[in-house]
């Protein structure tokens, strides 16, 4: 059943029962039809705000009466008088310039329907393609956000237009040399028509290439008498052969025995790729069996992730460099796509020289291949509202994954995206290393669990920067507004002072970002301390966290081994190497009590610094 069939029948119910429900979405306006010119002018910024975000459907001939119990929609039907109203629409809009622009194409055929013995209209509005945003309404650009129309501010609309310009000379419309239309493959064409024409009949199957050409011009599949690496891409005959490397995935299983590493060359047109590209990830990662459920398959990245991971990355690689993709698979570690490209400047925010090194990369919706994105769009490949950085954070703050971060080259950009949790056995020892010093900071709480995530991103994050690795920046615009706002009143993060007020950049209390306490110990112990062995010194430190910061103020000889084994990054389950580290731990704490320099607190396992060394071993 198709999504209008199943709004009006929802619909007729809440009219003959009287009842309201708020139907209206960010893509969907329930109106009666507009009395007078001024009441038009109110649908036009919204069909405009449609045009220029996520597109939409607006149902004419029910309007909502009453408020509050009383609230109702009635029925008032369509009126044929304003037929000519809803034709002129497709050219009511202009650019920013004000030249008028012809938007029949966003525009499929409206319906009449049957409905509660009346008819009702439904007007379908497509969102325009990247490279055509935005259009204008009377001098104002409108978008929607819910149920609301609004204006797009001056600096939106000002990177919008330098965005068009670079698409403009988009990569994947380069023609591709020794191609005819005879290389079109005539039933991928028409399988895409067939989605093209979903949930309305917008376009003719194909009898042949001939009849195809105005379409494939229009698409751009066709372009200045030649065929673009667009069109070989999505439906070109051979396109191994006459794209190379650009229609290919080079995928592989990184693991030390050679004998058991899966190696493939995925090669393809755009579409089976990115299945092909999915299926190779899920036949090689680990796969446990869950205790919910009835004992179901549970991948180590959730599907969805990367579903959205592969196509983002065939939607956005750069087309005029003549490289192949490559996925590496770590098992237990990570998944690390290899992409031609590069970011654009202003999405990168780097410090790598600044006290706290940063490599930020701010999220952005724009595709790189506009009409390539168009065009997945259709098979549902891609979204267009940053959904695949969107979901790498929301799933690493939902502690389904770890950190995921990006890898910087020439002419390339691999994400990493990792197993494992965010919130992981490291992170929860380091908090509770410094339990004491966060319930200071927050007045006598401890951290609640969307507070820890958060801080774990952000610490986290920081690690990586500085190992070169560019992380996604956290910002106020997700569900984690309030962990971040109080993490900010209470000290534990502050903005850098790169920080703008759209983009705050977060980083951490240096207090929880120390790796040693050299200087300090140095200070307790004098000469004493340089004498130690490298290992002596950072028990020495785990000591000195747990003394300062924890609210048990003393360290034991097995939380001293947790916390250098999780901090040396360490596997979880070599139990054997773990013991060893511990009786190495144990040795050194009987070495440093036997020297002076840690006690045993009486009645725990414990150990406090010996903060009176200097007096009774240097004088």
């Amino acid at each position: 059943m198709k999504v209008v069939e199943r709004i009006l029948i929802k619909l007729s119910e809440l009219i003959q029962q009287g009842r309201f429900e708020d139907l209206e979405t960010e893509g969907l306006e329930i109106k009666p039809v507009p009395a007078t010119g001024g009441d038009w002018k109110e649908r036009h910024k919204s069909i405009n705000a449609f045009l220029n975000t996520r597109g939409g459907i607006v149902i004419f001939g029910v309007k909502e009466e009453g408020a509050g119990a009383n609230r109702r929609y009635v029925f008032t039907g369509w009126q044929a008088h304003a037929e000519p109203n809803l034709k002129e629409i497709a050219e009511l809009f202009t650019d920013r310039k004000g030249s008028p622009q012809n938007l029949s194409d966003c525009f499929p055929p409206m319906e009449l329907k049957e409905f509660l013995g009346g008819r009702i209209a439904v007007l379908y509005v497509d969102e325009l393609a990247s490279d055509r945003k935005y259009v204008f309404y009377k001098g104002t650009a409108y978008k929607r956000i819910l149920t609301g129309d609004h204006k797009f501010s001056e600096a939106e609309v000002d990177a919008q237009e330098e965005f068009k310009q670079e698409a403009v000379h988009a990569r994947e419309l380069q023609p591709v040399a020794g191609l005819t239309p005879d290389d079109f493959d005539l039933d991928k064409l028409n399988e895409y028509i067939t989605h093209l024409n979903r949930p309305v009949k917008v376009e003719t199957i194909k009898a042949d290439i001939a009849a195809a050409m105005p379409f494939l011009e229009r698409k751009c599949f066709f372009k200045d008498g030649q065929v673009t690496t667009l069109g070989a891409l999505v439906c070109g005959k051979h396109a191994v052969d006459n794209l190379g490397f650009r229609c290919q995935v080079h995928g592989y299983v990184d693991v030390p025995q050679e004998i058991a590493r899966d190696k493939q060359d995925l090669a393809d047109n755009i579409l089976p790729l990115m299945e092909s590209s999915l299926a190779y990830i899920l036949r090689n990662i680990q796969v446990g069996v869950s205790a919910q459920q009835g004992g179901q398959n549970a991948p180590q990245y959730p599907e969805q992730l990367l579903r959205e991971t592969v196509n983002n990355a065939l939607a956005h690689r750069d087309y005029s460099i003549n490289k192949q993709a490559i996925i590496a698979i770590k098992p237990g570690a990570h998944i690390a796509i290899r992409n031609p490209g590069s970011f654009r400047s202003h999405l990168l925010i780097e410090a790598p020289n600044d006290a706290i090194p940063l490599r930020r990369i701010l999220p952005e919706a724009k595709p790189r291949n506009p009409k390539l994105a168009d065009v997945l769009r259709v098979y549902r490949k891609w979204e267009g509202r940053g959904i695949g950085m969107a979901t790498l954070v929301n799933l690493c703050l939902q502690n389904e994954i770890d950190l995921p971060y990006y890898r910087l080259f020439s002419e390339e950009v691999c994400l990493h995206v990792c197993a494992g949790k965010l919130l992981d056995e490291r992170m929860e020892r380091l908090f509770q290393s410094f339990d004491g010093y966060l319930e200071t900071k927050l007045q006598g709480n401890g951290l609640s669990q969307e507070q820890k995530l958060v801080l774990s991103y952000l610490i986290k994050s920081e690690w990586a920067n500085e190992r070169l690795g560019y992380t996604i920046l956290l910002t106020p615009d997700n569900n984690h507004f309030k962990a971040l706002l109080a993490l900010e009143q209470s000290g534990l993060i502050q903005k850098h002072q790169l920080s703008t007020a759209i983009y705050p950049i977060y980083v951490v209390d240096r207090s929880l970002m120390m790796k040693d306490y050299l200087a300090e110990l140095r200070e307790i112990f004098g000469v004493g301390f340089d004498v130690l062995d490298e290992f002596l010194k950072q028990v020495l430190g785990v000591v000195y966290r747990f003394n300062h910061f924890s609210k048990a103020r003393v360290a034991s000889a097995k939380q001293a081994s947790f916390t250098l084994w999780f901090e040396s990054g360490r596997a979880n389950d070599d139990i054997k190497e773990f013991d060893r580290l511990y009786r190495k731990v144990r040795f050194a704490f009987n070495k440093l009590q036997k020297g002076g320099f840690v006690e045993k607190k009486p009645e725990t396992r414990g150990y406090l610094l010996k903060t009176d060394y200097r007096t009774t071993h240097l004088v």
